[in-house]
């Protein structure tokens, strides 16, 4: 136990930050883990926007951020249903007389 009444100080506000920072860590893992189980884009938002966040408060390394972005985007890029392009043969025109 600190002795130093500044170290008594700083014993009471590093049990405050854990407290904190355990649940914004809780919080950004499962808006994580819901953008990779249900890929919509509104759950994607919520969970770049949590990845900012945890970054801008050194919760997480900014790098680490980027690359947990990247990796949601890929995901979600795959699975999505790809749009359907028909394919039509160009139009030949009619043969010229003589």
């Amino acid at each position: 136990m600190p002795i130093i009444k500044s170290a008594i100080k700083k014993v009471r506000k590093d049990k405050v930050r854990t407290i904190r920072n355990d649940k914004r860590e809780a919080a950004l893992k499962s808006l994580v883990k819901k953008a990779r189980i249900n890929k919509s884009d509104k759950n994607l938002q919520a969970a770049f926007s949590a990845l900012d966040k945890a970054a801008k408060v050194h919760l997480i390394h900014p790098n680490k951020a980027s690359r947990l972005k990247s990796r949601l985007s890929k995901e979600v890029k795959t699975t999505a249903p790809e749009k359907s392009v028909k394919k039509t043969a160009p139009k030949k025109s009619p043969p010229k007389s003589k």
